[in-house]
């Protein structure tokens, strides 16, 4: 991982990614659980500290982008129940792989970002949900908790203050869906993960229908950092409404795959030459710039663009959760969005007619074209299928599945024509 500002993704950089400096030691020694302490003995209020991510312009980092401090002041401060923090590691978005890194190689950053944001809500108990295919890290995590628990950043009166708070890591299974933050918490009380209908928002009915705040991993773990240098200095680290940095993962057709932190609005093209250019030499012909659910954006275009929430969505596409997917020119389009289309259709968890249905349809059309059984009524097929999945379900699965589709025809219609006329691929590598 490369980093260009926060240090709380700074170890990397100093021993790269050995994995031996994670501990509760090495992250003290760099200043950490620094910003805890002062907010806790300098009697700094929890209203002054969501003022202070207010100025940061911290936007959530698993995707939607929504303001952190907006969504902290929803927290009702005066409930007399019980109020949970929840952390989503469900990290299972194609083409993410940030927030694993971070609990590999400094959880403590996220542990004292959660601890100053209970703080800030008056919340007593958290739970991380992580993600069930990456159990190196949920172990990593817990031993991390230990450590905090035993120096006195976890548990009651924390730093001889009069502040409490409970951490939990919680094992998922590696549902998809449970990326979803009403599903994670239906899973995390014991159920079926499946998506709630909203309102009620988890804000007022969260974990066990109680006041529930839900940040992801990144969004946490740049709190630290946002108070060791102020929240308008971070903000000034990004662009305007796109304030700080934002750790990128990029792969597919490039030298370098990993991830790169840039402060937001930083050119595409600069982060592609982080990750060392094109692979191979050969041209770049498309990028996903938020994941497998954002919409394909043309390569040159995005040589145009800058890495940041209104830039990209100028471009026709959404940031997302930073999954950069390079493709060159060697790719067939067709090819590609008949993998995106099995998943969304293997993962859609079937409580939604139009995505139970739906995503199953879009998968077959693809399947018939790329395999040279496509028919000319298939690529406007594919659009309306598209269309009448897209805002018509309980969450965002739906819209995942269907704008990919969207995108794909829009930018290489060309190709999906091709692709039925000639009952074969137009790209000379897959003819």
């Amino acid at each position: 991982m490369t980093s260009l500002h926060t240090r709380h993704i700074q170890p990397l950089i100093l021993k790269g990614l050995d994995g031996n400096n994670w501990r509760l030691k090495d992250y003290v020694a760099r200043g950490g659980y620094a910003q805890l302490k002062r907010i806790l003995t300098e009697g700094i209020t929890p209203e002054a500290v969501i003022a202070e991510v207010k100025a940061s312009g911290l936007r959530g980092r698993g995707g939607a982008g929504f303001p952190t401090g907006l969504k902290w002041s929803f927290m009702p401060r005066q409930f007399p129940g019980d109020k949970y923090l929840v952390c989503n590691t469900d990290e299972g978005e194609p083409g993410t792989f940030k927030d694993r890194d971070i609990m590999r190689y400094n959880p403590h950053a996220l542990i004292e970002g959660m601890a100053i944001a209970a703080y800030a809500m008056g919340i007593a108990v958290g739970y991380n949900y992580i993600h069930g295919e990456i159990w190196h890290e949920y172990a990593r995590f817990e031993e991390a908790l230990e450590e905090a628990r035993a120096a006195g950043f976890l548990g009651n009166k924390i730093c001889g203050s009069e502040f409490s708070f409970q951490l939990h890591a919680h094992h998922g299974w590696g549902a998809y869906i449970c990326g979803e933050e009403t599903a994670l918490l239906e899973s995390l009380e014991g159920k079926k993960g499946q998506p709630r209908f909203k309102p009620p928002f988890p804000a007022s009915f969260g974990l066990y229908g109680k006041p529930t705040t839900i940040n992801n991993t990144e969004t946490f773990s740049a709190v630290p950092f946002i108070f060791e240098i102020g929240g308008e200095a971070y903000a000034k680290i990004g662009k305007p409404n796109n304030g700080g940095t934002k750790i990128f993962s990029i792969s597919g057709d490039v030298e370098r795959p990993g991830n790169y932190e840039i402060p937001l609005g930083t050119s595409f093209a600069t982060l592609l030459e982080l990750a060392g250019g094109m692979r191979g030499g050969k041209k770049i012909k498309a990028v996903i710039p938020g994941g497998s659910s954002a919409p394909v954006v043309p390569g040159a275009m995005m040589m145009e663009t800058g890495m940041d929430y209104d830039s990209i969505a100028k471009a026709g596409s959404m940031l997302g959760s930073g999954a950069v997917i390079v493709m060159d020119e060697t790719r067939c389009m067709v090819k590609s969005l008949l993998r995106l289309s099995y998943f969304y259709h293997e993962e859609s968890c079937g409580q939604c007619t139009p995505c139970r249905e739906g995503t199953g349809w879009l998968w077959r059309i693809v399947n018939r074209i790329e395999h040279g059984e496509g028919r000319p009524e298939d690529l406007d097929l594919l659009n309306d299928v598209a269309a009448n999945i897209q805002g018509r379900t309980i969450c965002a699965l739906g819209d995942a599945a269907a704008m990919p589709v969207r995108g794909m025809l829009k930018h290489y219609m060309d190709e999906f024509a091709y692709h039925v006329e000639h009952k074969r691929c137009i790209v000379p590598a897959y003819v």
